[in-house]
């Protein structure tokens, strides 16, 4: 893979940048989330996008201090980062963690930070439908899909056409879960609950996604947020399925099918 450039290479050149990649915590430090950055890094080579990232400059967005209640804390890492951003004169983000993307698009311009904010699989429908990227249906012509709307992505911001249009655009036979869209269900891990202990109750959330998208009868499950990979990898992990049913990001799945 080509090597991916930060910010300052394109200011010593006094060149712009077309986007930002923001790739978030999770992307930067998660050993499964690393794989998705990569893939969706490599989709942007392939589609001659010019794009860089902040590298080492790049913050946590506030997410998780924020939604467990810490607002001072967010506020902090929030204005540090918008300090950053402005100073490079950022206009157009993209993400792969619908967190991130929440965060960024809808909490941000209060604290001065106004940016247009792309979750990466609405890029990635851009890219297909402008004819900067071509994939095939190949390994996946066939393969039974179900795909997971993260909470964050969909009912946050209502955006549910865009990683099902790239599904289909691979020939796979897209299996809805019973709770989807508008009604769809929580992996678990949301309003920072990824990063404490589960409370009493007879059922692990995660554990009952999985459980529905399972009985789909799915070849992969599909996600668009590292949190959700998480939770889900555990679900079929619990249920003695992992071998047996992938968990791949939205890119991932572009990512092998690239002409």
């Amino acid at each position: 893979m080509q090597k991916v450039r930060d910010i300052q290479s394109y200011i010593q050149e006094g060149t712009v940048p077309e986007i930002l990649f923001w790739v978030g915590c999770a992307g930067s430090f998660d050993e499964r989330a690393q794989r998705v950055s990569k893939a969706f890094a490599n989709i942007l080579h392939k589609a001659n996008v010019h794009f860089a990232i902040l590298g080492a400059e790049e913050g946590c967005t506030g997410d998780p201090a924020k939604r467990a209640g810490n607002e001072f804390l967010f506020q902090m890492q929030a204005l540090q980062n918008i300090a950053t951003l402005n100073g490079y004169n950022i206009k157009r983000i993209v993400t792969a963690c619908p967190h991130c993307f929440n965060t960024l698009k809808n909490e941000y311009p209060n604290l001065g930070g106004n940016y247009e904010v792309v979750h990466h699989t609405q890029f990635i429908n851009e890219l297909l439908d402008s004819g900067r990227l071509a994939i095939e249906g190949g390994a996946f012509k066939g393969k039974k899909i179900t795909y997971h709307d993260s909470c964050y992505l969909g009912r946050a911001n209502g955006i549910y056409e865009a990683p099902r249009m790239i599904i289909e655009r691979l020939d796979a036979d897209l299996q809805e879960m019973k709770r989807c869209k508008t009604n769809g269900f929580c992996c678990g891990a949301g309003g920072a609950q990824m990063f404490k202990e589960a409370e009493n109750g007879t059922k692990e959330v995660n554990v009952e996604r999985t459980e529905e998208a399972l009985a789909t009868s799915p070849d992969i499950i599909a996600v668009n947020c590292p949190f959700c990979m998480t939770m889900i990898k555990d679900g079929t992990k619990h249920f003695e399925k992992d071998h047996l049913v992938q968990v791949m990001d939205i890119a991932e799945l572009v990512n092998e099918q690239l002409k």
